[in-house]
């Protein structure tokens, strides 16, 4: 099912929350809606489902204004921040509860919904707490009961709302790679709120990034972290270091092509470093933290406070027999001026 938002707008008070918002989501696709609290994001997603009524524009789902429809009409399946269980069913009967109130000539017999719903379970790794009650259950298990109760009247359009932000790390990566792998089977619309860039990146086909209530950015995630549209995205997606003009002199010589009344914003990775023994060097590096992969390194140009990052391959920091304190010559590779 595609979805259009035409014009969107919404105020609590005097704060504005979404300021005309514009945004066409293909059938199928899987979108990350990524900003900072308070951006808009869940109050967005909220508006989509019904759940929240916006002060103007318009909402199309498949080519059909729903902008005033209820959302039990809308065929969309919603899984909360806060989960929003049934405290007095069971584990098995929450997943089960959205087959079990279909009309008669569309609902299942038991056998199936028995059958699909320990599926489900098993999928989220909890069947072995079927009979359980939520007051029974940690918060991270909780998230994962309301993702399958979403997932088990299959919608045309699922919303999640932070469905990760409880669990725990290792969980959190296979469910997200469970998501994508879902997401290609049942080719459901899908679009996830989330303050995790990695997370936003990692699963989503396309990033739409928000701010104050307006978007930002949109398109691919190689996109968004490659091509940033202006500062804020540049920032708020992955690390960058920001450079005044008068830095980017004083350390490069000019050499990459400083641009007048500009800052330049250069990722990490592209800072190369070499050790050097000339005393007049103006850089040293003064900190390191081992990233796994990744050697992220801290810094610091003499005689002042400026600080900046680099990283680079483990092995090439091994190999390169970097230490705190050494001496270094710094070329930039790339920068987005802002």
């Amino acid at each position: 099912m595609s979805i259009l938002l035409s014009n969107i707008s919404k105020k609590f008070g005097q704060f504005s929350a979404l300021n005309n918002i514009n945004l066409e989501i293909p059938e199928g696709e899987l979108v990350a809606l990524l900003g900072p609290s308070g951006c808009g994001k869940t109050t967005l997603l909220r508006i989509i489902a019904g759940l929240e009524q916006a002060d103007q524009g318009r909402v199309l789902l498949n080519g059909e204004d729903k902008t005033d429809q209820h959302v039990s009409h809308r065929g969309i399946g919603f899984v909360f921040q806060h989960y929003a269980l049934f405290r007095h069913m069971t584990v098995f009967d929450n997943v089960a509860f959205g087959l079990r109130v279909k009309p008669r000539n569309q609902r299942p017999k038991e056998s199936e919904i028995v059958k699909k719903v320990h599926a489900l379970l098993e999928l989220v790794q909890l069947d072995w707490l079927h009979d359980r009650y939520p007051d029974q259950l940690s918060g991270g298990q909780r998230q994962r009961i309301a993702l399958a109760r979403a997932l088990a009247v299959e919608p045309s359009v699922l919303l999640l709302d932070e469905p990760f932000g409880a669990l725990d790390a290792s969980v959190r990566k296979d469910l997200r790679q469970w998501l994508r792998n879902l997401h290609h089977e049942l080719n459901v619309t899908s679009i996830f709120v989330t303050h995790d860039q990695e997370e936003a990146m990692e699963v989503a086909s396309r990033v739409v990034v928000l701010n104050h209530g307006r978007i930002e950015q949109q398109g691919a995630p190689s996109e968004i972290y490659d091509c940033p549209a202006n500062a804020f995205v540049s920032r708020f997606i992955g690390q960058t270091n920001v450079f005044t003009p008068e830095q980017m002199d004083d350390i490069w010589l000019s050499s990459y092509g400083v641009q007048p009344g500009k800052t330049a914003h250069v990722r990490p990775h592209d800072i190369d470093i070499e050790k050097t023994t000339d005393q007049d060097a103006k850089v040293t590096l003064k900190d390191w933290q081992h990233l796994g992969a990744l050697i992220r390194i801290e810094l610091v140009k003499n005689g002042s406070n400026d600080r900046f990052y680099a990283e680079m391959p483990n092995e090439r920091f091994k190999r390169l027999q970097l230490g705190k304190g050494d001496k270094v010559s710094m070329r930039i590779r790339q920068a987005h001026w802002f």
